[in-house]
């Protein structure tokens, strides 16, 4: 049955890291931008990566974008013209004060297109991405391909021993893995972990 939704909706785009979330974003904004909706472009302010003001993805695509490291200066970036939609890459980063705002502008008219990260390197729900789940009118999980056993991945295997939540990183500190795999890369680490310790003693 086909489904039509009113102006204001929030969707969601989430999946492991190496998914394609960023492309998969990409694309929706250049299907609005034909469509002659207006649309605000953001990512998190800190993500210098690939680009200091461009979202690219892995394949190369890219677009022009604002930085901004809250909802304030989301909300000031919004106010300047008459946008119709906005576009958040990497919504994971943001607080809770960006779930609020997102949420005020979804129930104000605007088409709202985040993409994230739903889990962490644990596999544990990841800031404000699984609320936005929930609250989404459209959700869109992805998978990558898992590097150790080539089935689905669902899940960010970090490789390097750093327990920082917004630790910023490409193939040098992340992998994509399965559910199996992941559990199988920690028990590794864990174990040589142990192991360094009883060398160090």
């Amino acid at each position: 049955m086909y489904k039509k939704f009113s102006d204001g909706m929030i969707e969601v785009i989430t999946g492991p890291m190496f998914s394609g979330k960023s492309e998969e974003l990409l694309k929706r904004i250049r299907i609005l931008e034909y469509a002659n909706i207006k649309t605000l472009v953001i990512k998190p302010a800190f993500d210098n990566r690939f680009s200091d003001d461009e979202i690219i993805s892995r394949s190369g695509a890219k677009i022009s974008t604002h930085n901004a490291n809250n909802a304030e200066e989301i909300k000031e970036l919004f106010s300047k013209k008459n946008y119709k939609a906005i576009a958040i890459d990497e919504v994971h980063f943001f607080n809770k004060e960006v779930l609020n705002l997102i949420c005020e502008l979804a129930d104000d008219g605007v088409r709202v297109i985040v993409s994230g990260l739903d889990t962490d390197y644990l596999r544990r729900p990841f800031g404000i991405v699984p609320s936005l789940l929930s609250m989404a009118e459209n959700v869109t999980k992805l998978h990558a391909v898992c590097v150790k056993c080539k089935n689905a991945a669902t899940t960010s295997f970090r490789k390097i021993n750093n327990k920082s939540i917004k630790l910023l990183g490409d193939t040098e500190e992340y992998e994509a893995r399965c559910r199996s795999c992941h559990i199988k890369g920690e028990f590794n680490k864990t174990r040589e972990k142990i192991e360094d310790n009883k060398e160090e003693k």
